[in-house]
């Protein structure tokens, strides 16, 4: 029998030694953290000793205090990934975790700028060559912005594949797919406009700081955020360029298939939800317009 605070101990070694993010090891000891207080209020203080019913009325306990499905959602990760770790330890022989349900999360509908929008703050941005080889990269490829910002100078192919303006290589990751995308001529003279201008630097990173230091996420959206408020663009992220991205190209009655490859979704379906709002055009278009 090992009591539960131990467990937690045990646990949040693990994860740092499987390399998990420090941001995740953090939020999932203090998740696991929350649920042993509210275990120990119900005299369960040992590993063995909490059942699915004790899950279920913390849940139910968070639920009542407010917290989002969506952050509720994430402690049932927390502790889904816990009880594992102790089935997978034989600290417990069953995990009372296993039947818990995730809540049922409501889809908001994503903010599509208007070509109105998304043309004012192309005209507003031109005189900052790195803002505006940004604002294109994001609108007329629809990659993340965390794409953006791990972007290297040899995935960018001016000259290479059969499109005359180039392709963008954009490297796999745990959540999305690796895909080739080819460029238009918008988003290719932004990128050269850009590169003539880019302070020296021994890194490999597109986009770079005048000290020649990586740009981040933070810094993209600090800078995009100023830009937005300056054309008063309300409730606007940097996101919503790649759901307009996706968006516009449907309406234009774009392949699904091939709008969903682009953008790396690994599910059809997370393309096909865009279909709910936007107005489609019936014949379909065989490549990706210009924006």
């Amino acid at each position: 029998m090992i009591p539960l605070t131990s467990a937690r101990e045990k646990f949040v070694s693990n994860l740092g030694k499987k390399g998990r993010a420090q941001a995740t090891v953090v939020a999932y000891s203090k998740d696991i953290e929350q649920l042993i207080s509210f275990a120990t209020r119900k005299q369960k203080t040992d590993s063995h000793e909490v059942s699915k019913a004790d899950i279920e009325d913390f849940l139910t306990y968070l639920s009542e205090h407010e917290y989002t499905k969506k952050t509720i959602s994430r402690k049932i990760n927390a502790i889904k990934t816990f009880f594992k770790y102790l089935m997978d330890e034989k600290i417990i022989e069953n995990d009372p975790s296993q039947l818990i349900q995730h809540p049922k999360l409501e889809q908001n509908a994503p903010r599509i700028l208007t070509k109105i929008e998304y043309r004012a703050l192309r005209d507003t941005v031109k005189e900052d060559v790195r803002t505006k080889a940004i604002v294109e990269i994001l609108l007329q490829t629809g990659v993340k912005i965390s794409e953006l910002a791990n972007m290297k100078l040899s995935h960018i192919k001016l000259d290479g594949g059969t499109n005359d303006n180039g392709v963008l290589e954009v490297p796999g990751t745990n959540s999305t797919p690796g895909r080739t995308i080819p460029l238009n001529e918008a988003v290719k003279e932004a990128i050269q406009d850009y590169l003539k201008e880019r302070p020296k630097s021994k890194l490999d990173n597109l986009f770079v700081t005048k000290t020649g230091n990586p740009l981040l996420v933070r810094n993209i959206r600090a800078t995009l955020g100023r830009y937005f408020k300056q054309i008063s663009l309300e409730n606007v992220t940097v996101n919503d360029l790649r759901h307009t991205f996706i968006a516009e190209h449907l309406k234009r009655g774009a392949s699904v298939l091939l709008v969903s490859k682009i953008a790396g979704h690994k599910r059809l379906t997370t393309t096909e939800n865009y279909l709910k709002y936007i107005d489609r055009q019936e014949a379909a278009a065989g490549e990706l317009d210009e924006l």
